[in-house]
């Protein structure tokens, strides 16, 4: 992740200093950001229908910050691709790759209801860069390479919440065993790295301060896994009723993290507040739907606004970062 305290020096030419080569993959959390809100904005749409039209407005912002950052990226890799292998091999920034497919995956979500072949393509092509993604991430994990204790952050949950995220559409379209196929391997992951994660915030040194806001990502397995489950059940039973309660509980962890969190200085990795509030947002509306609870509808719009405050107040520091040229510098 980038440290965006650092300023780089004017004076250092641009062949030694070139922005380019340090635009992190985690810039693609912008884009899980901005289609966690058109997602969870539609989601709010049949009680209030003004939110829809604000949902088509945030899916055309969201899809075109997909295509510039994937331009952007792709530029990167085919001048810096020794800065790409770098991000590759770093303990942490490892897991932030499955970041892209699941941009296209949500992104095709969105576009679902507009433009149903489309998303089709674009569901495809995110199932196949995540399988992709999940086997060479976990690959790495376990390769001959050693990871310090200090390595592992709930960043490492994002290829398990990329996989449970092919079902919320996939079991719509049809695809129910592909869906049953990531949303199990997903869960398995989960489970494995969820004891690795508390073991690691228990027993062993805080995570450092700009990797701190990726605690936020706790709520996002069981919340997306929640929609999953019900997309491809249609049902709100016993199991489903566990994976939402779960991420209402660590939402309730990561409340209790606030007074911290605010202390903190800005970094890309604040981005990581914005899609797991989304998600639980849209768990809770889909709740409310199928079992007719006003408290969960409730819990939803108040979790919206929240996430409307926190992307909005995320797309001005982001900005702000930018414009002081504290985004895309050496670390």
């Amino acid at each position: 992740m980038d440290d965006t305290t650092q300023v780089p020096d004017p004076n250092i030419p641009p062949e030694e200093f070139d922005r380019l080569a340090h635009f992190p993959v985690t810039f693609f959390a912008i884009v899980m950001g901005v289609m966690g809100l058109t997602l969870a904005l539609h989601a709010g749409a049949p009680s209030m229908p003004v939110l829809k039209h604000a949902s088509s407005l945030m899916l055309l912002i969201g899809a075109a910050i997909m295509v510039a950052t994937s331009l952007v990226y792709i530029a990167k890799a085919l001048r810096h691709p020794s800065a790409v292998a770098e991000e590759w091999h770093h303990p942490v920034k490892l897991a932030f790759f499955p970041t892209i497919s699941i941009s296209l995956l949500l992104l095709a979500t969105a576009t679902f209801p507009y433009n149903e072949v489309l998303a089709e393509y674009l569901w495809l092509a995110g199932v196949v860069g995540q399988g992709v993604l999940t086997i060479a991430v976990i690959s790495g994990w376990i390769s001959h390479r050693s990871f310090q204790v200090g390595h592992l952050t709930p960043a490492w949950f994002i290829p398990a919440v990329g996989n449970v995220i092919v079902p919320v559409l996939g079991a719509r379209m049809g695809y129910i065993e592909t869906s049953w196929l990531f949303f199990s391997g997903g869960m398995i992951f989960w489970i494995v790295l969820l004891t690795l994660v508390m073991n690691r915030l228990i027993f062993h040194d805080p995570i450092v301060a700009r990797l701190f806001p990726t605690m936020v990502i706790l709520i996002a397995p069981p919340s997306v896994a929640f929609l999953a489950y019900v997309s491809m059940t249609g049902d709100v039973d016993g199991v489903a009723r566990l994976l939402i309660y779960a991420g209402y509980i660590f939402a309730a962890l990561v409340v209790a993290q606030v007074p911290r969190l605010a202390k903190l200085p800005f970094a890309l990795s604040w981005w990581a507040l914005s899609f797991p509030i989304a998600a639980l947002s849209i768990a809770s509306f889909r709740f409310a739907q199928l079992d007719g609870s006003r408290t969960h509808h409730n819990i939803g719009f108040i979790l919206l606004i929240v996430l409307v405050l926190v992307v909005a107040g995320l797309i001005w520091r982001t900005g702000k970062a930018m414009l002081r040229g504290e985004i895309c510098v050496p670390e």
